[in-house]
């Protein structure tokens, strides 16, 4: 479908299919050289196109990967009650037919869930993970406040439902600045398939324990980066995380919300653009080791 987001100048769309049901494209630097691949996971209501601010920073230096998510976009429905290893099945299913062996593994809010899952299950495809405004163990208030926006779905959410998503997301009166940014999100949760919004966010709603008692085992670097204005995906449940993942550290964006891959994208694509380069640095400070070891 159209969308208000694009990549302005350097990103080159190399690639876009579809293979068993998802719905990708790739983009790459403008120089032939070798590099790493990153992959994009978007959130609940959203597809590929919302990465648009980072697709454009980081394909400078990184071959990106952006795909629909089961239930959305130009992708396949997921089953009638999904789990997250099936959307991180779809992930490695992609891997696959496209050829590549390992990627740093970014995800938004549900993608974040996503990218966490692929990363536990499949360690030695992953070079480094990023968890953008993850939900993790949520309060009992929290808790009780998705699970009664999840149990009211019959579908895709209706204008007032929309309304209603884009002020937890954007701020109640929306910003001036923030306008554009909050119409293209808008349009993109209208246009959803209402049986994959309705099935993804039931998962998302009762997801937020499922890598709690995990991520000790998370054995990649790891960066959770949220914004300081974002409740429901907070700064403490980012800090939560990093405490408990042996590589990872917590960032938090200074009055950023949940969108901050398109309000604030400077912010986050520096943010991403330092971890990954940390993250690529170790891995081939490894891979040297493991070959004169």
């Amino acid at each position: 479908m159209k969308s208000d987001f694009a990549p302005e100048h350097a990103a080159t769309r190399t690639q876009r299919g579809q293979t068993a049901g998802t719905c990708y494209s790739v983009y790459a630097p403008q120089s032939s050289a070798a590099c790493e691949t990153v992959v994009l996971i978007h959130g609940v209501g959203m597809n590929q196109s919302v990465w648009a601010p980072q697709i454009d920073a980081l394909s400078e230096s990184f071959r990106v990967v952006a795909y629909d998510m089961l239930g959305h976009g130009e992708s396949a429905l997921p089953s009638a009650e999904p789990t997250l290893d099936e959307y991180a099945a779809q992930l490695e299913a992609l891997l696959d037919a496209i050829h590549v062996e390992r990627a740093h593994v970014v995800g938004h809010s549900m993608g974040a869930l996503v990218a966490l899952e692929f990363a536990l299950l499949n360690a030695p495809r992953t070079l480094s993970v990023v968890a953008l405004n993850a939900v993790y163990d949520r309060t009992p208030a929290q808790r009780e406040a998705v699970m009664t926006r999840a149990a009211s779905l019959g579908g895709a959410p209706a204008a007032s439902g929309v309304d209603a998503t884009l002020s937890r997301w954007f701020g109640d009166p929306i910003p001036g600045h923030l306008t554009q940014a909050a119409q293209a999100v808008r349009a993109l949760l209208l246009a959803v398939d209402p049986v994959g919004y309705a099935r993804t966010y039931r998962l998302f709603a009762c997801s937020d324990d499922a890598h709690v008692g995990r991520l000790a085992n998370l054995a990649v670097p790891a960066l959770f980066l949220t914004g300081e204005c974002d409740p429901n995906s907070s700064g403490q449940m980012s800090h939560a995380m990093a405490a408990v993942a042996p590589r990872a550290r917590a960032e938090v964006i200074a009055k950023a919300r949940h969108m901050m891959n398109v309000t604030d994208p400077e912010r986050v694509n520096a943010s991403l653009l330092a971890f990954l380069a940390e993250a690529s640095a170790a891995h081939a400070a490894a891979t040297t080791g493991e070959r004169h070891g």
